[in-house]
């Protein structure tokens, strides 16, 4: 299954590469921003997002999963072993030593 999976993304890459448009101009350089022209002049230069909108958008993405995680082991629970329990208690008290990371670091304040 491993060597299929392989296979199947460096087939991907190569069609791409084989196939994919190969003459790049200005335009086609230039960052996509909903049609209009970029800011700031010429390509790659412009205003750049601070880092804290970036730990904002993976805080969402790891409280996001924990909520996926967690929706099949509330489904199954009655039918789970013992074990199941301490196991997400463990998953609990891990997000809660990086939630208390997230405040200590004062990412989620925006002044």
């Amino acid at each position: 299954m491993l060597l299929v999976a392989l296979g199947i993304g460096i087939l991907a890459v190569l069609v791409s590469a084989l196939l994919g448009p190969k003459k790049a101009s200005r335009t086609k350089l230039m960052a996509y921003e909903s049609g209009n022209d970029p800011e700031g002049g010429g390509v790659g230069i412009g205003q750049r997002f601070p880092v804290h909108f970036y730990l904002v958008a993976m805080l969402f993405i790891v409280f996001d999963i924990e909520t996926a995680f967690f929706y099949p082991l509330a489904v199954a629970y009655q039918r789970l072993p013992e074990f199941a329990f301490f196991e997400a208690i463990t998953f609990v008290l891990l997000l809660l030593v990086g939630y208390y990371y997230v405040l200590k670091k004062k990412v989620l304040e925006w002044s």
